[in-house]
């Protein structure tokens, strides 16, 4: 899907291949009607599994960008082994390698720490911006754990991504069940985007092996993690 056209204005220049931090809210209408992904973390550090990700969302979703926003501090994990945020930025920015993945610091500076703030704050500030919240099947397992977590789905609509070993339990968890009658069929993950919330999709999709957790782990032994593209 092309993001061109009169009420889909081309996203802004890019820099090195990664495209640059959202700007100022509506300047200039830049981000009205758009559809984009978000995907948060802590992206401690940024690996080729959050590019996979995001890849599909693009295309199975029918975004026009997906936003990458890096956490100033997850509240669910710990400060120790945490790496700066700016490194992490940097990081992410060189894995993205992609014009319509944006690598974002939003959350630092709209001040938000909880996924659920953030969203308010996005969407009081791109009120004609169509957001899905983008997440893999593992955090759909302990997002009954976050704040306010209910309002998240009623906020934005949800797409769900398998990741191993996961998806199974996920499908059958709390969240799931809580918000079963609102379950898109896949079919329709191209116009979820402009679904009203509650409205979430589960999307099988490749897995990719990528780890932010294995690559601390082989950081910490001395050895270099592989990622595969």
């Amino acid at each position: 899907m092309g993001i061109r056209g009169p009420d889909r204005p081309a996203p802004p220049a890019t820099h090195g291949g990664t495209g640059r931090t959202p700007p100022r809210p509506l300047a200039n209408g830049l981000w009205r009607g758009l559809r984009i992904g978000l995907l948060g973390g802590s992206f401690n550090p940024a690996h080729e599994g959050h590019r996979h990700m995001s890849l599909m969302a693009l295309k199975r979703l029918g975004l026009d960008q997906v936003w990458w926003l890096v956490s100033p501090q997850n509240p669910l994990k710990p400060l120790d082994g945490m790496g700066k945020l700016q490194d992490r930025i940097t990081r992410a920015r060189a894995v993205a390698a992609h014009p319509r993945i944006i690598v974002s610091d939003i959350e630092t500076r709209l001040g938000t720490r909880f996924t659920v703030d953030t969203l308010a704050a996005l969407k009081t500030r791109f009120p004609a911006t169509r957001f899905v919240w983008l997440m893999g099947a593992d955090n759909l397992v302990q997002v009954p754990r976050w704040r306010s977590w209910t309002r998240i789905f009623t906020t934005v609509p949800v797409a769900v991504f398998p990741r191993h070993p996961y998806s199974t339990q996920a499908l059958g968890g709390k969240a799931s069940r809580r918000f079963a009658a609102m379950r898109v069929d896949a079919r329709r993950a191209p116009g979820l985007a402009d679904l009203p919330p509650p409205a979430w999709v589960f999307l099988e999709a490749p897995l990719h092996p990528a780890s932010a957790t294995a690559i601390r782990q082989q950081r910490a032994a001395g050895t270099q993690a592989v990622e595969t593209r």
